[in-house]
């Protein structure tokens, strides 16, 4: 697999980094807040939300990732676990979406802080996954977290059609037996449905496997927390 960046994509500066888009990137947040809990579907209110702020297709996606209705953010945080809740547990771990948002959060790309409290960045797999140099810092971290809160397993789990998703699988399996984790490492071709049906505690960003999981817990607030690495955030609200 190459190995290179997964940071900012041109014209991201642009976009997000100056006052004046930050705060329309916030009220468009509001806005889409508003129309969700008004039960809007999603692409209509962003179409909406897009035309009123002028927002470029890029900022309607860290739009989209930062909003929830009302009735979203209540369920979420219902079932949200502490760091004390994990000691002795199993874990489950959304592989492509966590480890790609630690390696966007390395490179210093833009992370969204969204209502939910949750983070998200702008990267897509695309169908391959290619590990980048920040890869192994990645899965020290949630090494550094697995080992601090005394967590009994922790199970990585990968889409299966995503091409080198047995590699980095792998990788992970090696890492883990080089260290002594009791890790695992499965493939799935619906880990969505796969994460959601588990009852066991669940760490991942994506919005549907939050609002149909059982208990899930919010692995990149916890690590920006407690390991401070460097990251461009951007809160949304």
């Amino acid at each position: 697999m190459n190995s290179r960046n997964r940071g900012k994509n041109t014209g991201d500066d642009t976009l997000f980094s100056s006052e004046k888009q930050l705060g329309k990137l916030r009220l468009a947040v509001q806005d889409m807040h508003y129309l969700l809990t008004r039960e809007y579907p999603e692409k209509s209110a962003s179409v909406l939300v897009g035309h009123r702020y002028r927002l470029k297709p890029r900022q309607i996606q860290a739009v989209r990732g930062a909003s929830a209705s009302e009735q979203q953010l209540y369920q979420r945080k219902s079932k949200q676990q502490k760091a004390s809740d994990l000691k002795g547990k199993t874990v489950y771990l959304d592989g492509f979406n966590v480890l790609i948002l630690l390696e966007s959060l390395l490179s210093e790309a833009y992370i969204f802080e969204g209502l939910d409290r949750c983070f998200r960045d702008l990267s897509e797999v695309h169908g391959t996954y290619k590990r980048v140099n920040q890869t192994l810092k990645a899965i020290e971290l949630v090494e550094a977290f697995y080992r601090k809160n005394e967590i009994q397993k922790l199970i990585w789990v990968f889409d299966q059609p995503v091409s080198n998703s047995g590699r980095i699988k792998q990788i992970i399996l090696d890492f883990s037996r080089e260290n002594n984790l009791n890790w695992e490492a499965e493939l799935q071709y619906n880990p969505d449905k796969f994460l959601v049906e588990s009852s066991e505690i669940i760490i991942s960003s994506d919005a549907w496997i939050l609002d149909h999981c059982k208990e899930w817990f919010n692995l990149i607030g916890y690590l920006i927390e407690e390991e401070s690495p460097p990251v461009n955030l951007l809160k949304t609200y």
